[in-house]
């Protein structure tokens, strides 16, 4: 079954939608969200997707990542997709969006505007094989340690965001409120 994603400007106001192949192809604008999920150890918990996917498989990224449904609500797309491909749910919190553009070798295109998440779980996850490889948890340390010796084990979005100090800055103040 093919799913829509939402086409947005880079304002994020939805103008239309476009199956989700269709839209990496021709790498439309769309919304999009990644969820970071902490355990009390201040770890992040990471996911390598399943050699199978359309782009990016077998690399390592955040948590969840996917792509709001048109007509419905943002944060129960991202509780059912955090269900779905982790096999749990936790409340969330919204705390950064970036714009972002990235070409993969098979001609696909990510042009996303990516709400970013972060919770808080202890437990480890139950994850979907037909998704999810391997999982691990990680401290953003070591997380940016390795990316800077092996980048090519990562996804885009993610080595982007590893990247932002403004997010990273975000992301320890928001973590250091969530443990708490």
């Amino acid at each position: 079954m093919s799913k829509n994603v939402i086409l947005v400007d880079e304002n994020n106001c939805a103008i239309g939608e476009m199956e989700k192949l269709e839209a990496h192809v021709n790498g439309k604008l769309h919304r999009a969200f990644s969820i970071f999920i902490f355990n009390a150890k201040g770890e992040l918990l990471l996911q390598q997707r399943d050699d199978k996917k359309y782009h990016s498989g077998g690399l390592w990224t955040n948590t969840v990542c996917s792509h709001p449904e048109p007509n419905k609500d943002l944060y129960e797309c991202v509780q059912n997709r955090m269900q779905e491909e982790m096999g749990f749910m936790v409340p969330v919190q919204e705390i950064f969006t970036f714009l972002y553009k990235s070409g993969y070798e098979n001609g696909l295109t990510e042009h996303e505007f990516d709400h970013v998440f972060i919770g808080k779980y202890n437990e480890n996850p139950d994850p979907n094989p037909e998704e999810v490889m391997n999982f691990k948890w990680i401290s953003l340390l070591e997380i940016k340690k390795d990316i800077n010796i092996n980048p090519e084990k990562y996804t885009s979005w993610f080595k982007i965001l590893m990247k932002n100090s403004t997010f990273l800055e975000i992301v320890e103040r928001k973590k250091e409120e969530i443990l708490l």
